[in-house]
């Protein structure tokens, strides 16, 4: 990895920024910051990062909903994109995107070279992995009528997360590729806490980050 720029990581909270830190160990060229809540905070703290840093790579980290079929608890998502899935306007037909209206895109493409290499390395290691569209939401889904709508928008939808649009749009402002991880610590759908797997998801998340660091070397 280029030693002149480095590689700013994301976490909403401090939990996940303790779990990327024990992954990231001692490889050098890492800077991992708190994105706060929500894509608004997200964007707001990546843009004020790479605005007084120098990085190559920016990454959004952190646990999230699997949406079931595609990943259960426990494993992990590498974003093929990054969704604002809920960034649009109620029709009388219907949800309708930003795309759909007109007002610009949705949808933020991850690193197309890095996103595989990453899954793979995951893959490699033993874990269970899958790359596809991570969605981004300002309220997270709570019922299973949400989870088929917002799947059946995003056809592949892997997880559900609550930062990466706003890391990757600030990402977009600043040309820097980016990449979304995602381990999940329950299912998109009806909200069930007594169900969750945080610790479970905190040890993928530690063990993703640590595969990527194998992946830039």
């Amino acid at each position: 990895m280029d030693d002149q720029s480095g590689v700013l990581v994301m976490t909403a909270v401090e939990a996940e920024k303790e779990a990327a830190l024990r992954g990231i160990g001692p490889s050098p060229g890492y800077e991992v910051l708190l994105a706060g809540v929500g894509p608004a905070a997200a964007a707001a703290r990546t843009a004020a990062a790479l605005a007084a840093g120098r990085y190559r790579l920016v990454v959004s980290a952190g646990i999230g909903g699997g949406f079931p079929g595609r990943a259960d608890a426990g494993a992990l998502v590498v974003a093929s994109e990054i969704v604002a899935a809920d960034l649009g306007a109620e029709t009388a037909d219907g949800f309708a995107s930003v795309d759909e209206l007109g007002f610009g895109s949705s949808r933020f493409a991850a690193d197309a070279a890095l996103a595989p290499r990453w899954a793979e390395a995951i893959e490699a290691a033993g874990r269970p992995v899958t790359l596809g569209p991570i969605l981004t939401v300002s309220t997270a889904t709570g019922t299973a009528e949400t989870a088929a709508s917002r799947a059946a928008r995003v056809p592949g939808a892997a997880a559900e997360g609550m930062e990466g649009a706003g890391v990757a749009a600030a990402a977009a402002l600043f040309g820097v590729p980016v990449l979304e991880l995602r381990a999940v610590s329950n299912a998109v759908g009806p909200r069930n806490r007594a169900a969750w797997k945080i610790p479970e998801a905190l040890q993928a998340l530690e063990a993703g980050m640590a595969i990527l660091t194998e992946v830039l070397r």
